[in-house]
């Protein structure tokens, strides 16, 4: 359900014309009713559908990413496995602190569990062990993190919220090193042709004001 959800908002945001997508410069392309800070800038604390259902998907994504990730340094037999999840913890532990706190100003509500699949997920690999475990947590967080990446370059383009896209935009290099550094240890597991580097030149920037510390 949720790879449809995605799936789906993606399609719609990549068949609007950019003319006609809130947030992107164009007070017509607002939703109805949005007060500006500045003619074509919303002012914060006004979200969009596009903001709601990012703030519902990445707060699915970020939970489950701390799961794992403990669950990783549990149950790594690797060292390598176990670094990344630690790494998984800290580093999306703090950017869900920052979204909780943008969607509570927002006045978004958040999922309190995680979903159908990320609980399966969870589930299989409760029940793995040793390089069979760390091989399907590393696949996951490969698939895991081009989805996130690719919700982020949606809410930066498709969003409302300043301080919501500003947090996708500072967010986006983050996911794509992770997803560097997965790519890279799945690769060392299965002696494949290591993979192009993920450029974080192009990252789309979003402007508004800067991330609560």
């Amino acid at each position: 359900m949720r790879l449809l959800i995605i799936a789906s908002a993606l399609s719609l945001a990549a068949a609007t014309p950019a003319s006609a997508q809130p947030g992107t410069g164009n007070p017509a392309g607002m939703s109805p009713g949005t007060v500006q800070a500045a003619p074509g800038m919303p002012s914060p604390n006004q979200p969009n559908q596009a903001d709601r259902l990012f703030v519902q998907e990445a707060t699915i994504g970020g939970a489950a990413e701390v799961d794992l990730g403990r669950l990783a340094e549990q149950k790594g037999q690797s060292q390598a496995v176990k670094e990344f999840g630690r790494q998984m913890v800290a580093d999306h532990g703090k950017a869900n602190q920052q979204l909780n706190g943008l969607a509570q100003a927002a006045r978004v509500a958040q999922p309190q569990q995680l979903d159908e699949e990320h609980k399966a997920m969870f589930g299989q690999l409760e029940r793995s062990s040793g390089a069979g475990f760390d091989l399907a947590y590393i696949r996951g967080q490969v698939t895991d993190h081009q989805k996130t990446a690719q919700l982020l370059e949606w809410e930066i383009g498709s969003g409302q919220d300043p301080q919501l896209k500003n947090f996708a935009s500072q967010v986006l290099p983050i996911v794509l090193h992770h997803l560097e550094m997965a790519s890279t240890i799945e690769d060392e597991m299965t002696g494949a042709a290591p993979r192009p580097r993920v450029s974080v030149t192009s990252v789309p920037q979003a402007t508004g004001q800067p991330l609560p510390r």
